[in-house]
């Protein structure tokens, strides 16, 4: 009785076995196929042969053109001060005024003993031209005649000492006035109305300089120093940017004034000549030069964002084939020109660069370009 009952259940479930084996080939069937990987958005550049100068960029002081300090000539009282604190002053303009008074009248009293050894000196001339005959009559003898005309000589003597003198007072009288020496922006005056000044104080009333003009001094290495000015590029234009890198840059010239090394560093001096009408470049700022090394006509360039380090540290690339397919490519990397990498080897002219996204990709995957633009003005 027992394995009739089991007997009878296996045979019941054979059947059930079949049947599920049937509807999940069936379903098996009719599965969808699996979805291809989704394109990733990536931003991409054109690899272009361009013109490109590297340069060593080295911080900088801006020094003025010429700076000319305003001191007393003549001691006194300063009675006015003739200007505006920091704005233009011309050649010759007054700024501030002594007391001229005591001047006034030292002139006077030149001018004076000017008139009193002139008219000595008519009064001897006057008695040598009387003696003069008598002396040839022997009417007289030839010593008075010699005494007169030593008379007459030290008469005239006088008189262009008082005419010295009096060109002295009308100096020191001319010098109570003080004018600017040069043309430029005059700074804060050092003393105020009511002050005594005098020829020997260690501060200046005020200082004047020419900005209109500025030198920028740059310290490198000798050996670029020595490389620099043997090289052709000498003559090419030194870009001037603040040293922040904020702003606008301006262009200047190498004048290689520096003919000394510093012995502590090793550096030389680089002085660069920038036009600053707008008066960008104050007298004391540090700023940034970029001086021009080695110039490249048709250089294969990359943003430094589209180059990454593989684990071994070496610098590479991701490239854009014609299917829209990642590859990575090593690279050899020259200098950085405005924030693009010289590609000195790995590259070929025409071939696309992802520039952002490439860390959203792996190789082989299909990517969905965007052209990519630069943010940095020249």
């Amino acid at each position: 009785m027992v394995k009739t009952t089991a007997f009878k259940v296996r045979y019941t479930a054979a059947p059930m076995v079949i049947v599920l084996a049937w509807v999940l080939a069936g379903c098996s069937a009719d599965a969808p196929p699996a979805a291809s990987p989704t394109a990733i958005e990536v931003l991409t550049t054109i690899v272009v042969p361009e013109p490109v100068t590297i340069a060593d960029e080295l911080p900088g002081r801006v020094v003025a053109f010429r700076t000319a300090e305003i001191r007393a000539q003549v001691s006194g009282i300063i009675q006015h001060r003739l200007f505006d604190q920091g704005a233009l002053v011309r050649t010759g303009q007054s700024l501030f005024q002594i007391s001229p008074a005591p001047f006034r009248a030292e002139a006077d009293t030149a001018r004076a003993t000017l008139q009193k050894a002139s008219a000595a000196y008519a009064r001897a001339r006057t008695q040598v031209d009387r003696m003069r005959p008598l002396v040839v009559a022997d009417a007289i003898s030839r010593q008075s005649y010699d005494d007169a005309v030593a008379a007459r000589d030290q008469a005239l003597a006088e008189v262009a000492e008082a005419r010295a003198t009096l060109r002295r007072r009308q100096l020191d009288l001319g010098f109570s006035r003080v004018t600017a020496p040069i043309a430029g922006r005059i700074g804060a005056a050092n003393v105020t109305e009511g002050a005594l000044v005098a020829t020997g104080d260690a501060n200046p009333l005020a200082i004047v300089q020419q900005i209109d003009r500025v030198y920028v001094d740059v310290r490198q290495p000798a050996e670029r120093f020595a490389a620099l000015r043997a090289s052709s590029d000498a003559s090419a234009p030194v870009e001037i940017v603040a040293g922040s890198g904020q702003g606008q840059s301006v262009k200047g010239r190498i004048l290689f004034s520096g003919i000394t090394v510093d012995p502590g560093t090793g550096d030389a001096l680089v002085r660069v000549e920038v036009d600053n009408r707008s008066e960008r470049l104050l007298p004391g700022m540090f700023v940034r030069a970029r001086l021009p090394r080695a110039a490249t006509p048709a250089a294969l360039t990359v943003p430094q964002q589209a180059v990454t380090r593989d684990a071994d540290g070496a610098a590479q690339v991701s490239i854009v084939d014609s299917a829209d397919r990642v590859h990575l490519r090593r690279v050899v990397l020259g200098g950085v020109d405005h924030g693009r990498y010289i590609i000195l080897s790995g590259l070929s002219a025409g071939e696309t660069v992802i520039v952002e996204g490439q860390d959203r990709v792996q190789p082989a995957t299909p990517v969905k370009q965007r052209p990519w633009r630069s943010r940095v003005t020249h």
